[in-house]
């Protein structure tokens, strides 16, 4: 009977020595996780929903490490799912004070498609994420005078469009970010609920996937 009860207080002492090494060991990881969030998002705004895709995205691009950025959702974006531009006010102070938004249409809303952006594909969102912080890169080598010109010129002119849009691309893939941009194009390309006018304005304006594999990143 000793034996017996002996044998059971070994058998829960191991078990709580295997319990604690593992909470230990989770809650370290837990804690370099958060160190390294608070780290990469430096100076931004992040909604809580989508914490995680912003995250990754962001850690592609250091140079935007401390520059300010608002990720926001917006109810509706015009032809758009997501949407870089400066933060007007901020164009009226030196370069080195601009922030920036990115807002992020609540739901993805493409012909008889429709979903909340969380319910995206994770690698579809960082693709589209890392693809706005590649026009707030191009933004960067502009004064506060050219993006404003820039701002009227994509309003109205084609050509400044497809411009932009094959800049942010390349930005993206430069850095580091080519496999997320082709799942994001595919996603769109190959997705049979989509309408072949959208597909036809992404293959307008934006990189294809096979002009995506022949950049250098």
């Amino acid at each position: 009977m000793k034996k017996t009860w002996h044998s059971k207080s070994s058998l829960m002492c191991l078990f709580f020595i295997i319990f604690l090494k593992n909470y230990t060991s989770n809650r370290n990881m837990s804690q370099t996780y958060n160190k390294t969030i608070k780290k990469t998002i430096y100076n931004k705004t992040i909604p809580n929903s989508i914490e995680d895709e912003i995250v990754v995205a962001l850690s592609h691009f250091p140079k935007l490490k401390y520059t300010p950025i608002h990720f926001a959702f917006k109810e509706k974006i015009k032809k758009s799912t997501m949407q870089a531009q400066p933060k007007f006010k901020t164009l009226l102070r030196p370069k080195s004070k601009r922030e920036y938004f990115i807002y992020i249409n609540r739901q993805f809303n493409v012909g008889e498609t429709s979903m909340a952006i969380e319910d995206l594909p994770s690698d579809v969102l960082i693709g589209w994420l890392g693809h706005e912080l590649g026009h707030i890169m191009d933004y960067e080598t502009m004064t506060n005078i050219q993006l404003m010109r820039f701002g009227i010129k994509y309003l109205f002119n084609e050509t400044s469009i497809k411009t932009a849009e094959r800049a942010a691309d390349s930005y993206a893939v430069q850095n580091g970010m080519r496999s997320y941009i082709l799942k994001t194009k595919n996603f769109i390309l190959n997705h049979a609920d989509i309408p072949e006018t959208y597909k036809a304005r992404i293959k307008k304006f934006y990189l294809s996937p096979e002009e995506v594999m022949e950049l250098v990143d």
